[in-house]
């Protein structure tokens, strides 16, 4: 008898724990953090997700997106790893360049990807490099015979490390200048003619914020980089297949496509509690099949190609786990960019 009332009470207050996490974003609010300023593809992401996130949370907290924009995406990242709230209010929407940042040593970064507990992947996706209809720079091979002025967020980001590789891998001339808050200062920067395009552009987006020039074929695409060619996209060539059979080029080609593919994940903290992970994993999947919530992307141009939270994890993990040979050849690779 006294064994039974035991289990009973270890069960009610197993009970109330879990009733207390459920009940825990009551009246809270939640914190979206964006690498970039508004106006650029990750703000939209953010946003999007911002409205509809909350409903799908016990408790139905608010849900607000924060910029943090700076060094291609390390401020913000190691703002999470290190100051921001680990009570399960603060999710971070990770710069993609990380994937390849923490992996070749490169400096700055002050925590680790793998300490991190990963909710999902909203998009994997292959990127763009593009000119604006203006540039002379035409095509891949334009490329190779004349400097192409591109903008970048900083060191840690994408649109810094993939035009070093085209350079090193391909014999192009890309010249980066770094210090733009994101995308949508990038396209500025383009528009004013201070630069000539990007050279790490989601398709998806382009068309969102460029409809009718997209649409008519006005931007010059140059490659593709990713795990597959975009479906619109047939003759533009992907950087695999120009390094295909090439046993130096070829494994770095695959550790940066396979980067790249990761490309709007988000996670929280170290050492947020595993009860609001795995709630915020459930809200997130669950998010991500709302309708309202897959309109309201569509909209804005965010595609919505979701990994879940193990899926997300794991796939860093192994990215963390590339062997010490193929990572020094990328570093060489990207020896523009590795101090």
């Amino acid at each position: 008898m006294q064994r039974i009332i035991i289990l009973a009470a270890i069960a009610g207050l197993a009970g109330g724990a879990k009733a207390q996490e459920v009940d825990f974003y009551r009246g809270k609010t939640i914190i979206i953090q964006c690498h970039t300023g508004p106006g650029g593809g990750y703000d939209a992401y953010a946003r999007a997700l911002s409205r509809h996130l909350g409903r799908h949370i016990p408790g139905n907290p608010n849900v607000i997106v924060a910029n943090q924009p700076g060094a291609g995406g390390l401020l913000a990242f190691n703002h999470s790893g290190r100051m921001a709230p680990r009570d399960g209010t603060f999710i971070s929407l990770v710069g993609q360049g990380l994937m390849v940042h923490e992996p070749t040593g490169q400096p700055g970064l002050q925590v680790s990807l793998g300490d991190f507990n990963w909710l999902g992947n909203l998009a994997k996706s292959t990127f763009i490099a593009a000119t604006w209809p203006r540039s002379r720079v035409k095509t891949l091979e334009d490329a190779k015979n004349q400097e192409v002025v591109m903008p970048s967020t900083g060191a840690g980001g994408t649109d810094s490390q993939l035009p070093a590789a085209y350079n090193a891998l391909l014999g192009t001339r890309f010249k980066i200048v770094s210090g733009y808050d994101g995308g949508g200062q990038m396209n500025l920067s383009a528009e004013r003619g201070e630069t000539e395009g990007r050279s790490a552009w989601n398709w998806t987006n382009l068309k969102a914020v460029y409809p009718s020039d997209s649409k008519a074929g006005k931007f010059n695409i140059l490659i593709q980089t990713g795990m597959s060619k975009e479906p619109e996209l047939p003759h533009v060539p992907l950087l695999l297949d120009l390094v295909k059979g090439d046993a130096e080029k070829e494994p770095v080609a695959r550790f940066l496509s396979t980067a790249v593919a990761l490309n709007r994940t988000l996670a929280m903290p170290p050492g947020a509690p595993a009860a609001r992970v795995a709630i915020l994993r459930k809200a997130l999947a669950q998010t991500i099949e709302d309708p309202a919530f897959l309109a309201d992307a569509e909209k804005s141009g965010s595609e919505i190609i979701p990994m879940s939270g193990e899926e997300t994890r794991i796939a860093i993990q192994q990215i963390l786990a590339t062997p010490k040979e193929v990572i020094e050849r990328v570093k060489n690779v990207l020896g523009t960019t590795v101090k």
